[in-house]
């Protein structure tokens, strides 16, 4: 029971890779395959609607609740000082990984046996508008219903952090407000228990997509620039357990199972979105406290994007060396600095960081048309770098709730999520 729908995950990406490779394998008529691969998307792209559906009410009303009980404006700015100190340190890891290794294993330097596509090539991407100006305006929304209802993180955070401060304010009349939202929190985790009955079967879907299009063979082709991202995901995911259990001590070690499932989740649909009610009752087993889950974990999608963020980096400094394109060491700091700001408020969502690539790739004379060239196995990738962007914000979670002494004794790992005690429904300790 207590690890069941890890297991029915687990299932579904096996029967995926398994159905795809035989339809892959059997049906030589490329139309016919995308045809059967747009009835596997359907089932997948329901599943990541429920979870869109869910996203804007459980970040708003988790965020308010959480500052609401900060108790006062000074612990919430310490908290958010020291969330976007380890936000801007995680990314800045992230970035200068991915520059170093791919810049040391090269595997955009006759790697791939394939005809590069025109240099005029375009996806079609809107490139345009990625900009400080319109990154800062972008902060506030003009219409809260109107960012909700697009589901822009950032800012819905914005406007929640406001929100939740004016309550905090006002003292004994957001008394009834803060219930309610309350209530809401709990009702949203209770629909995403539902929502998650049928991840097994998106999981199988997304993978049986992917596979029936492009076939497994299309991992040999691009196998040393797949292999060498998911070896500098591993190197990543060192660094972060290593500085979680640096500051968590034996604990740090233990998160990963805890988590386990959210990641297995963002890994499966390609997005790191719909792993994120999973991740909030994930941590509240571990014994992070509501108030800081709640706080930490929505800023994380919109800022500390380690995964995502490493891909960025390791995608254009490859397809630079695809088109014997020689970067000097400025260019390429240059583009981590800028990818450094860009990225921020990329939602996290599949492709998303594609269009990021895309604008940055244009300022220093790089084709747009090599990301043609690796779209063939972006499904691969942004499995990997969703999964790592669970792990990123999970550990800064934690890290950010030591740093606050109150991290608190965890659940045990291997009760199942559905039937998990919460500290979401106690009543917060007069302190919070």
């Amino acid at each position: 029971m207590a690890k069941r729908l890890t297991l029915y995950i687990l299932i579904g990406m096996v029967l995926g890779i398994v159905i795809g490779a035989v339809l892959h394998a059997t049906i030589s008529d490329a139309a016919r395959l995308a045809e059967i691969a747009s009835y596997f998307a359907i089932i997948t792209d329901l599943f990541l609607r429920l979870i869109k559906m869910i996203i804007a009410p459980l970040v708003f009303a988790t965020l308010v609740t959480g500052i609401a009980h900060m108790g006062d404006t000074a612990a919430l700015g310490r908290v958010g000082l020291r969330t976007m100190t380890w936000f801007v340190g995680a990314s800045l890891v992230s970035l200068t990984l991915g520059l170093i290794l791919v810049n040391f294993l090269a595997p955009g330097s006759g790697a791939i046996a394939l005809p590069l596509p025109p240099s005029d090539a375009t996806l079609g991407l809107d490139t345009q508008g990625f900009n400080l100006h319109q990154f800062i305006t972008h902060l506030v929304p003009t219409s809260i219903v109107a960012a909700m209802a697009a589901n822009e993180i950032l800012p819905i955070v914005i406007f929640s952090i406001f929100f939740g401060v004016a309550l905090t304010a006002i003292g004994n009349k957001a008394k009834p407000i803060v219930a309610t939202v309350e209530s809401l929190s709990a009702a949203m985790l209770q629909i995403t228990d539902y929502v998650m009955r049928a991840a097994p079967f998106a999981v199988f879907a997304a993978i049986a997509s992917a596979v029936t299009v492009n076939g497994l063979g299309i991992l040999m082709t691009f196998g040393k620039f797949i292999g060498s991202f998911y070896f500098g995901l591993a190197c990543l995911w060192l660094i972060l357990f290593g500085s979680a259990i640096a500051v968590l001590g034996r604990r740090g070690a233990t998160l990963l199972r805890y988590i386990r499932e959210p990641i297995l989740l963002a890994f499966s649909t390609a997005s790191s979105e719909a792993a994120y009610p999973r991740t909030l009752e994930a941590l509240d087993r571990f014994g992070v406290p509501p108030r800081i889950a709640s706080f930490v974990l929505p800023l994380g999608y919109s800022f500390n994007l380690d995964g995502s963020m490493m891909y960025m980096t390791f995608a254009a400094v490859f397809i630079a060396q695809l088109y014997g394109i020689d970067l000097s060491l400025a260019d390429q700091v240059t583009i981590l600095l800028i990818l450094m700001i860009t990225s921020k408020g990329m939602a996290g969502v599949p492709r998303a960081s594609l269009v990021v690539i895309s604008a940055v790739m244009g300022q220093f004379g790089i084709p747009e048309a090599g990301l043609v060239l690796i779209l063939a196995v972006d499904q691969f990738l942004d499995m990997g770098r969703s999964g790592t962007n669970v792990v990123g914000n999970a550990i800064a979670t934690a890290v950010i709730a030591k740093w606050e002494g109150k991290l608190d004794p965890p659940e045990s790992a291997e009760v199942e999520p559905h039937h998990a005690p919460s500290r979401r429904a106690e009543p917060y300790p007069p302190e919070y």
